[in-house]
């Protein structure tokens, strides 16, 4: 598990623990309620919904994170 930053933009706006950037991120986007024909996956750590693009990162502070 990895704690991972959530970000709108350049903006950080959550963190979340998950095995992987992709379940992280779309914990996060399915936290507001929405199902998952609503989200689109952009890529491994990217998601899109109503138009808003959120990513997952490794949070600084995660042992996991890479230097």
């Amino acid at each position: 598990m990895t704690t991972y930053e959530i970000h709108l933009g350049r903006r950080p706006v959550a963190t979340r623990r998950a095995p992987s950037a992709q379940e992280a991120v779309i914990d996060y986007v399915k936290s507001f309620g929405c199902a998952n024909d609503e989200i689109s996956r952009v890529a491994s750590n990217r998601v899109a919904w109503r138009g808003a693009v959120f990513t997952a990162v490794p949070a600084e502070d995660s042992p996991d994170r890479a230097r």
